[in-house]
């Protein structure tokens, strides 16, 4: 059955994937590593780019609230299962 913990729970599992994602060690393997964001000015950004710089930016603004929400998550599984 979904219900609206199973969904706040699958975000906070997809934000945790993006936070832990290793640009170097795993994004770069497949072209999507820091040289791929290059482009001239005033060019419009490719589809590669915008979602490389939304992993960059839920990374860099997502960490230190992630921590908090993982803790309450799992103190919600303790006590009510």
């Amino acid at each position: 059955m979904f219900t609206l913990w199973s969904l706040v729970e699958a975000t906070l599992l997809f934000l945790n994937a993006v936070c832990v994602l290793s640009e170097e060690r795993f994004l770069s393997k497949y072209g999507w590593g820091m040289s791929a964001q290059v482009q001239g000015f005033g060019e419009p950004a490719s589809t590669k780019a915008q979602i490389l710089l939304l992993v960059r930016s839920i990374r860099t603004v997502a960490k230190i609230p992630l921590i908090f929400f993982n803790i309450v998550a799992i103190m919600f599984k303790l006590l009510l299962g």
